[in-house]
């Protein structure tokens, strides 16, 4: 792959991921769906590993986690290991991946979400004492997973579109026009 593909590869990716990003932290929690918001830069990291295998989703997760480290309270490198084991663990998958079907996706984020909402749960609640995890599954983990699985029919399509188009103009732009 010549540097120019790559280069505007990885732009295309980092627009959106700070797109994702900026969606998630300033309009979806305007709206009181569930009274949760979904996960998209857990989506776009599953997605991208999954369509492009691990390395593209470790480097996708890493993004996306110091995006949350740095906007959010805590030890930093808190969300970026949670992201990229997420990356990795989806890149695996990418030997299974059919652009036809959307039921492995929606598995993949079912699975992402509940073990993100382990992890969470684990390091911010479990640790302080907070030993209640019904209500923490009831109140906070089901509503996002929901949300995040119908958001997952959409946003994954949008986000294989943009690697098709990416492929299909890389490959245009190998073939000689003579």
């Amino acid at each position: 792959m010549k540097l120019r593909n790559v280069l505007k590869r990885t732009a295309i990716y980092l627009v959106l991921i700070f797109g994702a990003f900026t969606i998630q932290t300033s309009v979806f929690p305007l709206i009181t769906f569930f009274s949760s918001t979904p996960n998209l830069l857990l989506i776009l990291t599953f997605s991208f590993g999954f369509i492009y295998g691990s390395m593209t989703g470790m480097l996708c997760g890493l993004m996306a986690g110091m995006l949350m480290d740095l906007f959010y309270t805590g030890p930093f490198g808190f969300y970026s290991l949670i992201f990229v084991c997420c990356g990795y663990v989806n890149g695996i998958f990418n030997r299974y991946y059919y652009d036809d079907f959307i039921t492995l996706p929606l598995i993949l984020c079912g699975a992402n979400e509940l073990i993100y909402n382990l992890y969470i749960y684990l390091f911010r609640f479990f640790l302080r004492g907070r030993y209640d995890v019904l209500f923490y599954f009831v109140r906070l983990v089901l509503p996002e997973l929901l949300f995040s699985l119908i958001v997952t029919l959409i946003v994954y399509r949008f986000f294989l579109k943009v690697g098709k188009k990416l492929d299909h103009m890389e490959q245009r732009r190998g073939q000689n026009v003579a």
